[in-house]
């Protein structure tokens, strides 16, 4: 079949001889070349048929297959047109629109309710936990229902703001009961702190109560109350109570009565096998004798909040810091007021003696720093420390009252005319005698002498001597009382007006 599928090239027919490339054909070559491709074309079908003989069985085989498939082609083409047919008498296209359409709803539906189902499990399992609450709470389990009431907190998404928004009845509902269920156990909480701890003023004794009975629950002890408060975010309201009657019936007396002979006797148990602590305060009954010094009041106040520490926050870091934020300011407030401000010197030459109490307030808050009641990082919190080192501002600070207040009664007690004598028409020196003497001064600028009134007299030497006490003092007891020298000369500026024109 090759020639088949070669290019005839038509100059091959002829020889080369018989014409050149580039001339022309003449007409006896055109018949010559017609005659020979009458040729080659017969040879050609020879050999086509040749082929095609020798290979009819394969010929045969694809002539079938055609048609074959034309027969199913036409058979489907009957298919197709039937279900046309059919399409057009019956629309199913409706049919199968609807269906899909009622299969989506269906299944949207089923969809919504498994959510609601969802929903209202998660609605009874919270309904159930808030009743566990209560039944711990009844059963003396209160650390659980702490625990399952902060949880439930989160769960109903209970923040201290107001939800904004609309939301379901029933979340509005569920955090009622969640408030009622927190108020239930806040009360019951307080009422176990304030049976654990109780106070008798008369005898000066605190008693700390490790076991303790809730409605006829036994072995409730003290520190899982404590746990509990702390789980629910209640143990500033709890601790709040005890420390102000703290303050009120151990650390007040202990600081202001300025008794000596008190001492604290301290009968720590075990709180894991005993049942009790108790703190004793016992006061002197001599009422004259002086203050203590600063070593016994720190002394005493560190043997009372290391029983704290002990037996009321069981050495836990966290509650012992709670409670100092709760008391501290109060306790140091008092000591600078009954104690600190009372020892500051009253004459300069004594401000050295002060560096004892200095080291003594200052090591003094080191152990409560160890004990975790004060923070060791705010320096905020070393008050005593910060009062005693600024002892010579306080110092000075007195004395500047002290310089006015003096300031003040001699221009309103002294009268500002001048002497009788002076004052009367002819007098002469002698006559003026003593008088003179006293009142005359002799002037700055001038060599000449005036004569003042006693209490401008009285008011320039109480000047003078705080100006002398200014060379003999630290810069910062200087300008206090260089404030007060100028603060009494304002003084006699703002009176003397006044005074002068009564007279």
């Amino acid at each position: 079949m090759d020639v088949l599928f070669g290019s005839i090239h038509v100059r091959e027919l002829l020889s080369t001889q018989e014409f050149e490339e580039s001339s022309p054909l003449s007409a006896p070559d055109l018949r010559l070349l017609i005659d020979r491709l009458q040729i080659r074309s017969l040879h050609i079908k020879d050999k086509v048929q040749d082929y095609i003989l020798s290979h009819h069985k394969d010929f045969s085989e694809i002539f079938s297959r055609c048609s074959e498939a034309v027969s199913r082609t036409e058979n489907i083409s009957g298919d197709v047109s039937n279900i046309l047919q059919l399409i057009s008498d019956n629309p199913i296209d409706i049919e199968i629109q609807n269906t899909v359409a009622e299969i989506n709803s269906t299944r949207k539906e089923l969809k919504e309710r498994k959510e609601l189902l969802v929903l209202v499990q998660t609605i009874v399992n919270l309904i159930r936990r808030l009743r566990l609450v209560s039944e711990d709470l009844g059963t003396g389990r209160i650390i659980n229902a702490s625990e399952a009431l902060r949880d439930l907190k989160k769960a109903l998404l209970i923040h201290d703001e107001e939800v904004k928004g609309r939301e379901p009845l029933i979340f509005s509902l569920l955090r009622k009961e969640w408030m009622d269920c927190f108020d239930e156990v806040q009360t019951v909480l307080v009422r176990l702190m304030e049976a654990a701890i109780r106070f008798e003023p008369e005898s000066g004794i605190l008693r700390v109560k490790f076991q303790l009975a809730m409605d006829g629950v036994d072995a409730v002890e003290f520190n899982s109350v404590l746990t509990a408060m702390d789980i629910v975010g209640i143990l500033d309201y709890g601790l709040a109570k005890i420390a102000d009657s703290i303050m009120k019936y151990v650390i007040t007396p202990l600081v202001s009565n300025g008794h000596p002979g008190v001492s604290i006797e301290e009968s720590s148990q075990n709180y894991g096998g005993m049942t009790e602590a108790i703190l004793n305060l016992v006061l002197s009954s001599d009422s004259k004798v002086e203050c203590r010094d600063c070593a016994t009041i720190y002394s005493d106040i560190t043997r009372v909040i290391k029983f704290i520490y002990k037996s009321i926050c069981f050495e836990n870091d966290r509650w012992m810091a709670c409670f100092g934020r709760l008391t501290w300011p109060r306790i140091s407030e008092l000591v600078i007021s009954s104690f600190l401000s009372q020892a500051v010197p009253d004459d300069a030459s004594k401000l050295t003696e002060f560096q004892k109490i200095i080291k003594l307030s200052s090591d003094f808050e080191t152990v409560l720093k160890e004990m975790k009641f004060i923070s060791s990082s705010d320096s905020r919190d070393e008050r005593l420390s910060n009062f005693a080192q600024n002892v010579e501002v306080h110092f000075a600070s007195r004395k500047k009252k002290e310089i006015l207040a003096k300031a003040r009664n001699v221009l309103l007690k002294c009268d500002f005319t001048l002497p009788p004598d002076y004052m009367t028409k002819g007098s002469t020196r002698k006559a003026q005698g003593e008088n003179f003497s006293k009142h005359a001064v002799d002037l700055l600028f001038l060599p000449r002498r005036c004569v003042v009134s006693k209490a401008a007299l009285l008011l320039m030497e109480l000047v003078h001597h705080t100006l002398q006490d200014i060379c003999l003092s630290s810069p910062r007891v200087a300008m206090e009382f260089y404030h007060a020298a100028r603060d009494a000369l304002l003084l006699y500026e703002a009176v003397v007006p006044v005074k002068v024109s009564e007279l």
